[in-house]
This record gives structure tokens, sequence and C-alpha cells, in this order.
């Protein structure tokens, strides 16, 4: 029994091999607890203002184009520059707006368009920034512990995002939208010392500087690999018709459980730790592509049975259910990812990720915010995990490579096992 439990337990080695992913994990668990709480106050507050399930899906659309085009320069900026200095400065950059959420929240009368303004240039930094903490993953940690890693990380984020919408629900609700930023602003302040700390990540020898040309070479190469295509197509179909967070508050009223709005944000957050409580088996996966497929299908088919139930705690339970579906996903698209990509071109590929899986639920929130203003909100719940189960299914019947991928026979995963191998030497 001992050797059971201990085999389902998260696999800690990254944690014990490389400060670097230590002081990376605590700044992101302290930053991802004050974003999760601007996360629900924000929507919480357009709603407010307006009332308008339309008004809190435009988010997703004010948001889209800043993700899409500085994600994608971001990705070639972290192969140009030391990708720590860029870490530091985005980070500081979205510590500067939430001070002005706060600001704006505390205004006798708070105004709608900084709102979407300060959406917008999270959306940009945020673009900015991910694919620089992406490509640093596989610098930091060796090869075999990639998988724990993501795990790790999954865990880290999920910690956040039960604790930050959780607690959001309580304090918009008795202490307002101010208070809610300001936790926000002092998680960016301390992040800010912690990145301070990290070491220097220079960019690889011979890197230059970021172009539209170097921008295409990533993507031709992403073209050119089926799996790692099939893992952005089926994220982005995933979150495209199943991500529903955005009308949340109106599915809470619906339930007639107002209450409940802050659990909803949390519940995938809840089936997601529970799941990376338990991940210490996925270290021993080789089939990652099989992981992305069935965590998408079951994320969507959980989000379809939570718009057919009446019974709000069947609604969060199927919430959980999704979160755990969606982490699974997540872990397979991590690995492959990380197991394959070239440094050289590391940076560039997480701009493709980021898009990837940033733009559909960005595209998610207005999808969802049309529909439930068409159709009601419950009908825009099921219908999108319905679609979101069979897009996924007809995606893996379209890319066979993606199922059949395996860490042990892949050339891009050997070859990469092979280049870590090779530049331990030297780096130590």
């Amino acid at each position: 029994m001992p050797s059971t439990l201990s085999s389902l337990l998260p696999d800690l080695s990254p944690w014990r091999s490389s400060p670097d992913f230590r002081l990376l994990w605590v700044q992101g668990l302290i930053t991802n607890f004050g974003s999760f709480m601007a996360l629900v106050a924000l929507p919480l507050q357009i709603k407010e203002l307006t009332g308008s399930p339309l008004a809190v899906g435009a988010m997703g659309a004010v948001e889209l184009v800043p993700l899409v085009v500085f994600g994608l320069y971001g990705g070639a900026l972290a192969d140009a520059v030391d990708r720590r200095r860029l870490i530091l400065w985005t980070e500081a950059g979205l510590g500067f707006l939430a001070l002005v959420l706060l600001v704006n929240a505390l205004l006798p009368q708070p105004l709608l368009w900084p709102l979407y303004l300060v959406a917008a240039g999270v959306s940009a930094l945020a673009g900015l920034q991910r694919p620089a903490l992406d490509s640093l993953l596989a610098r930091i940690v060796p090869h075999e512990q990639l998988t724990a890693a993501a795990a790790l990380n999954a865990l880290r984020w999920q910690l956040g995002a039960i604790a930050g919408p959780a607690l959001a629900g309580l304090v918009v609700a008795y202490a307002g939208h101010g208070t809610a930023y300001a936790v926000t602003v002092a998680g960016f302040a301390v992040s800010v010392l912690l990145c301070l700390r990290l070491s220097p990540a220079p960019p690889a020898p011979g890197a230059g500087r970021p172009s539209l040309r170097g921008i295409a070479q990533g993507a031709r190469y992403a073209w050119s690999r089926p799996v790692l295509l099939g893992t952005y197509a089926v994220d982005l179909a995933a979150m495209f018709f199943a991500f529903p967070n955005a009308i949340f508050p109106f599915l809470a009223d619906e339930l007639d459980a107002e209450w409940s709005l802050g659990l909803m944000y949390a519940a995938g957050s809840v089936g997601s730790v529970l799941l990376g409580l338990t991940s210490g088996w996925t270290s021993r996966v080789r089939r990652h592509g099989l992981l992305v497929v069935l965590g998408a299908a079951g994320w969507g088919a959980a989000v379809f049975a939570a718009g057919r139930f009446d019974e709000v705690w069947l609604v969060l339970l199927c919430l959980a259910v999704a979160g755990a579906g969606d982490m699974l996903s997540g872990l397979g698209r991590s690995t492959i990812w990380n197991q394959t990509v070239p440094e050289e071109l590391r940076g560039r590929l997480a701009g493709i990720e980021v898009l990837s899986y940033s733009v559909g639920p960005q595209l998610g929130q207005v999808r969802a915010g049309a529909m439930a203003g068409w159709t009601g909100t419950r009908p825009a719940v099921w219908s999108g995990g319905l679609a979101c189960v069979v897009s996924v299914g007809l995606l893996a019947a379209a890319l066979p490579k993606l199922l059949t991928y395996d860490a042990r026979t892949d050339e891009d995963a050997l070859r990469r096992k092979a280049q870590k191998e090779a530049a331990a030497p030297a780096e130590g």
C-alpha cells in the first residue's frame, strides 16, 4: 500500500534538482493568486456596470488581437534576449496595470473603458512573457523530469486558481473590487523581487534579432510536425467550444445560487489539483498524445454535463471533472512540446503554444457570451461541450500521429534528449 501511494504522489525531482525551478514555482504561486483575484473581479465589475453577458464576453475580443500580435513577437523575442530580463520587465508591467484597476475601482464612479484597456494591456504583456517562461523550463530542468515539472507547474497554477477565485467572490462581495485589485498589486510586487533572483538566461549562440522571417521559420517548423500541430489544434478547439467562464455570473443567477460564483470559477481547479496530487503515474507515461486527446474529450464531456444539470452541486462536480481533464491534456501538451522542440526555436514555438492555449479561451468567451444572449445561458454551456467532444474526435482522426506519439521512439524526442545530454557537461 505505501508503495502504491508513493507512486501516485507528485514527483518532486525537479524541485530538488533545480534552484531556478523552485524560485519560479514560488513566484508563480504568488502571482497566480493575485491574478485570479482580478480574473474574477474584472468580469464581475463589467457585469455590475453593464448587466450584459455580451459586454462580459467582449473581453475576449478586446484581448484577442494583442495576444496574437505580442504572443508571436514575444516568442521571437524570447529566442533573442535574456529570458530573465524579459520575464522581469513584463512582470513589472503587469503589476502597473493592476494598479490602474485599483485606482479606477476607488473612483466615486468607476469607468468602464479602463477595464477593457487594462484587459488588452494584460493580454499584450502576457503574450510577451509566456514564451520566455515556457521556453525556460527545458533549460533549467533535466529532460527526464519534464513531465514531473509540468505537473508541479500545473499544480501551482491550480492552487492559485482555487484560492484566488474562491476568495475573490467573498472579497468583492464584502470589501469591494478595490480590495481584490490591491491584493493583485501586492502579489506582483513580491513576484518582481523574486524574479530579480533568477539566474541569467541568455539566448542561444548565434541567435538573431526578432523578425517576421524568424517567426515564419518557427511556424513552418510547427506546421511540418503533425504531433505539434495536433496539440495546438486540439487545445484550440476544446477552449473555443467549451470555455464558459465568461457567463458563470449568469449561470449562477439562473441556478438561483449567486453564492456559488466563486466556487464555479474554482471548481475546475479543484479537479486539476486532485489530479495533480495523484500525478506521480504520469512520469511513467510515454504516450503523451493519448493524454492530450483523452483529456480534451473529457473536458468537453464534463462541460456538456454541467450545462444539463439543474442542481448547482452537480454542476460544480462536473466543472471539477472538466478541470481534471484539462490538466491531463495540458500535461501531455507540455511534455510533447518540451521533449521535441529544438533549443534555437524554443521561444518562437512557445509563442505559438501561447496562442494555442490562450486564443481559444478568448474566442471561447466571445462565443459563450454571444450564444448565451441568443439561446440562453445553459444551452450555451452544454452545446459548447458537445461541440468540443465532436471536434476533438475529428482532429484525432485527421492527425493519427498525435495518438501514436511515443517518447521512446519519436525521432524529435530522441534527438532533443541527445542534445540535452550533450549540452549538460558544458552547462555544468
